[in-house]
């Protein structure tokens, strides 16, 4: 039962993730902000969709942070300054299906405190 439960989440979890996908895209003036979350550690990147290049990105296993609202802050303040070296200060945000609360929202709320329009 509980396969079948894991199953459905992750099927609705792609549905909403290409539901998502079909609006938004990003370019090499505003980058789309990739976010992926697993149950230790979360992940970013800022891609140009158009280009098909990744412009900067942010690993939280190899900044030793774990995948909670805290680090999901300092997460977000270490990447909007790599995003402010390359000169990026308007992104889109992708969520990749996540519902928007809790680290999601943290990540996001993180970039905006940052300087970084989304």
């Amino acid at each position: 039962m509980k396969a079948n439960i894991l199953k459905r989440k992750l099927a609705l979890r792609v549905k909403r993730k290409k539901r998502v996908r079909a609006d938004i895209s990003g370019t090499s003036e505003r980058p789309r902000i990739s976010f992926f979350k697993s149950n230790r550690f979360i992940y970013a990147q800022a891609i140009d969709d158009v280009n098909c290049v990744t412009l900067a990105s942010v690993d939280g296993k190899k900044l030793g942070l774990n995948a909670s609202k805290n680090s999901a802050v300092e997460m977000a303040k270490v990447f909007a300054e790599a995003l402010k070296a390359k000169n990026l200060t308007k992104v889109v945000y992708d969520r990749n299906g996540y519902l928007y609360h809790g680290v999601v929202a943290a990540f996001a709320d993180g970039l905006r405190e940052n300087g970084i329009a989304l």
